[in-house]
């Protein structure tokens, strides 16, 4: 898994440390089984840190599909919804 392009290595531990990105979702995107991304992030991450992140992820039930509560969808931000312009002045 090291001939991954460094940006998709980074994207696949970005979405394996979200809590509501499933599994499937990144072996639909990137081939990976669930077996395969723990290989992957005990590879491409320091020991304490892959520890913690099997800690977190063990039982976490938004992490599979299968598991799921049904009202369970996409996460968006209640913040994203009020944001409809640009806040920052411009100088």
């Amino acid at each position: 898994m090291n001939y991954l392009d460094p940006e998709i290595q980074d994207r696949i531990i970005q979405m394996a440390w979200e809590d509501r990105t499933p599994f499937e979702a990144i072996e639909e995107q990137f081939g990976l089984k669930e077996k395969d991304v723990i290989a992957f992030m005990r590879t491409h991450m320091k020991r304490k840190s892959f520890e913690m992140w099997r800690k977190r992820m063990k039982g976490r039930t938004t992490k599979h599909l299968k598991l799921r509560e049904t009202e369970t969808t996409r996460f968006k931000c209640t913040l994203q919804r009020s944001i409809t312009h640009n806040k920052i002045s411009k100088r």
